[in-house]
Order: C-alpha cells, then sequence, then structure tokens
C-alpha cells in the first residue's frame, strides 16, 4: 500500500496530481485546507492537502503480476476468474496482513473456523481500520505542531511586552504608566498579531500622548509677553537668551528683554548682556506695577520676555508676589508662560514642582540638559501627569544654537531603546 500527500492551491489541483503520479485507481483518503508553519503562515492563504491511496503492484520472481485476472487462476485448475466485486477486493488486498497480525486485531476470530472468503474479508476490513488509524495520527501529528507554533509564537510576544516594560522602566518612566502602556499591548496580542504591529501600535500612542507642539505665537494686538517660570538652576536665563536670538537675528522680530530676578545679581547681568549683543532694550522690574510700566513702554516690540526668580516651595511670600506680578500682566496684553524644568531632576521633585507653579495658572514646559541624560523617562511623565503641552528642549549651553522645538518622535525612540 502506498499512501502519498498532494498540496496545491484548490482541491481539484491536488486531486489531478494525485491521480497522474499514483494512477486513477487512487483511492482518496483525505482532503484539507493547510497552512504554512510559523509566523510567516499566519496571514498566507491556506492550501489544499489531498491525501491518496493505491496497492503496491506485487511481481513473482518471473517478473509477471500475480494481481492480474490471468495469473490469479492456477493453469489447468479449470477454476473461472473471479468476477464479483467483493471477490475483486479479495483478490486485491489478500495478502496484505499475515496469519498473526490478523490474530491479534481479532483474537476473538482466531479459532473460528475459516474460510478463503470471510478470511480475505475481514483482512480488507482490517487494512481499512490501519489506513484510517495512520490518517488520524497524522492528523494528530498535524494539530500539535500547530499548537506548537502557536505556543512559539505567543512566547515571541509575552518577551517582547517584558522588553518593552523593561526599557520604558529603564528609561525611568512611572511604573504606573509603564504598566499602562503594556495592558494597552496586551489587549492587542490576538493570534496572528506581529512583534512589529505591536512596536509600531506602541510607538504611535507614545507619539499621540505627547501631542502637538505649538510654541511661542505672536499676539494679535500689542506685544507677546512671555514669562518664564522655574526653580533656580534649570537654565531660565540662558533658555530666554536663545529663544530671544532666534526671534531676533533669525526672524528679525523687535524683542525687549526683562527680569525681576533681583535676587541673584549675576542672572540680571547675564540677561543685560545678552540684550546688549542682540542690541534689545533691557529692564530690571521689582514690582507689579514696574513690570505694568515696562509693558506699556515697549508696547511697540513684537516680544518681551521676562525671566523670573526661582523660588524654595515653602516661600509663600515670594510665590504670592510672582503671582501678582504674574496676574497684573495678564491685565495688559497676551502672556504666554512657560515653565522651565531640568529633565536630570529627580522625578519626585518633578511633581512637587508642577504642583507648585499650578497656582500660577496654566503653562507650557521646556525641559533643559538634554544632553546631560540618557534617560528620558521623565519628559512623559511629566506630560501625562500636567497635561502640559511641552515646547521646547534644549540641549547644552550654545546661544542660540542648542534649543529646539518638541519632537515627540525623537523623544520616543529614545525611551524605546532607539
Amino acid at each position: 500500500m502506498i499512501i502519498k500527500k498532494f498540496t496545491a492551491k484548490t482541491e481539484d489541483e491536488a486531486l489531478k496530481e494525485a491521480r497522474a503520479e499514483l494512477g486513477a485507481q487512487a483511492v482518496i483518503m483525505n482532503v484539507r485546507k493547510v497552512k504554512k508553519r510559523g509566523l510567516a503562515g499566519i496571514f498566507s492563504k491556506a492550501s489544499v492537502e489531498v491525501t491518496a491511496a493505491i496497492e503496491e503492484e506485487k511481481t513473482d520472481l518471473s517478473g509477471n503480476n500475480p494481481d492480474t485476472a490471468a495469473d490469479r487462476i492456477p493453469k489447468g485448475t479449470g477454476k473461472p476468474p473471479l468476477t464479483s466485486r467483493s471477490e475483486k477486493k479479495i483478490s486485491q488486498y489478500k495478502d496484505v496482513l499475515t496469519d498473526e497480525e490478523y490474530e491479534k486485531l481479532h483474537p476473538e476470530k482466531a479459532k473460528a473456523p475459516e474460510t478463503p472468503k470471510r478470511r480475505s474479508t475481514d483482512k480488507i476490513d482490517n487494512l481499512q481500520e490501519l489506513i484510517e488509524q495512520q490518517l488520524k495520527t497524522v492528523m494528530e501529528q498535524d494539530a500539535e505542531t500547530e499548537k506548537n507554533v502557536q505556543k512559539s509564537a505567543n512566547k515571541e510576544i509575552m518577551s517582547f511586552i517584558k522588553l518593552i516594560y523593561t526599557t520604558l522602566i529603564n528609561n525611568e518612566v512611572d511604573e504606573n504608566y509603564a504598566n499602562d502602556l503594556v495592558e494597552e499591548i496586551e489587549k492587542l496580542s490576538k493570534p496572528g498579531v506581529t512583534v512589529d504591529y505591536l512596536l509600531s501600535n506602541i510607538y504611535q500612542k507614545l507619539i499621540l500622548r505627547f501631542g502637538v507642539s505649538t510654541g511661542i505665537t505672536p499676539s494679535t494686538e500689542g506685544p507677546k509677553v512671555i514669562v518664564f517660570l522655574g526653580p533656580t538652576g534649570v537654565g531660565k536665563t540662558t533658555t530666554i537668551a536663545k529663544l530671544a536670538s532666534d526671534f531676533a537675528v533669525n526672524q528679525k522680530k523687535k524683542v525687549a528683554l526683562v527680569t525681576s530676578d533681583t535676587y541673584r545679581i549675576k542672572a540680571a547681568e547675564q540677561l543685560k548682556t545678552y540684550a546688549e549683543i542682540m542690541q534689545a532694550p533691557f529692564r530690571v522690574v521689582y514690582t507689579a506695577d514696574d513690570l505694568k510700566n515696562t509693558i506699556e513702554e515697549f508696547k511697540d516690540q513684537d516680544y518681551i520676555f521676562v525671566d523670573t526668580a526661582g523660588y524654595s516651595p515653602k516661600d509663600k511670600e515670594k510665590r504670592d508676589e510672582m503671582k501678582h506680578i504674574l496676574d497684573t500682566a495678564k491685565e495688559i496684553t497676551a502672556i504666554d508662560t512657560y515653565l522651565v524644568l531640568s529633565v536630570t531632576t529627580k522625578y519626585r521633585d518633578l511633581l512637587s514642582i508642577c504642583d507648585i507653579y499650578k497656582e500660577m495658572g496654566d503653562f507650557r514646559i521646556i525641559f533643559t540638559k538634554l544632553d546631560e541624560t540618557s534617560a528620558f523617562g521623565n519628559i512623559y511623565n511629566i506630560r501625562v501627569y500636567t497635561g502640559a503641552e511641552i515646547s521646547y528642549v534644549t540641549d547644552g549651553q550654545d546661544v542660540p544654537d542648542d534649543i529646539e522645538s518638541f519632537n515627540p518622535q525623537s523623544i520616543v525612540r529614545s525611551m524605546l531603546g532607539g
């Protein structure tokens, strides 16, 4: 008995291949749809697999085929050739099973009286049973293989999710935010989903959560007043100089520089030096009225950049003074407020700083010192925590070069390990 499988795009093509190789007498045992193994075959179109069988031809020592009608009739016996359908089957399969094999399959019939016809008929039935068992075994093996392939794919997906989580944590993304992202990936982890799809999905989710950055825009009436808040040491003064230089030199806008940081003389002197280089007017203000008068004085300017003093979270007097100055400025003209933060500041401290400056009203964020760290998770953490737009980032001390509009694609790539 010869059993072979033939695979083609359609059932008709597979049947043609089977009969072309095994002949018209081939018996079709099974027809099923199959797919390629592994992840590459998850989306591929199924093929058709046909299992066919045919009895092997036997020849005697003289080279004759004993299964032909002439050879099956011993010469001189006078016995007529077998003509009935059952007798043909008996003749075809009579030598397939040995006596021992037959008795093992049917021990209850081992001692029963035997006739050539009954024995041959039983052999045919037993042969059919063996073929069915063989086909069942093959199908079970195929099902187990498919199951193992799916297990392998699931294992790969779980390893990928674990890698993403570890990468986010190593980039100092808050554990709660990292878990949220991983849970969203797990919801997409269905049969047939690839690692590339999941990576693309999480990349897009992070981009969307960062949102679009607008930056500084001109005022419709009078000068646009831009006030910079933030703790001491984050680089407010240098950041103001970078932005003011870009507007004055590159965009040819009229710019004025103002500082209310009277607690640090060096900060005022530094900003004054930048103003002289840009040939821009400069003023120091001590009170809200001073700021109001200065804005009136510079009403012909396009932009007025205001530096402020950093203060301790516990210094309520300075905090109230700053809020009064801002409220006064808002009464006069359009005002944008930017909170300047260093990406190297501890996450817990960043949360405290943001909570304090929320009392001043809405703000946008500028992150400084990106050149001093390789972990940018705090940028994502603060964006999610405050909901505030991240407008600019700085990565050095050079004025005006080391500042640029926030690019979420670049940060997300770094957060995901490059």
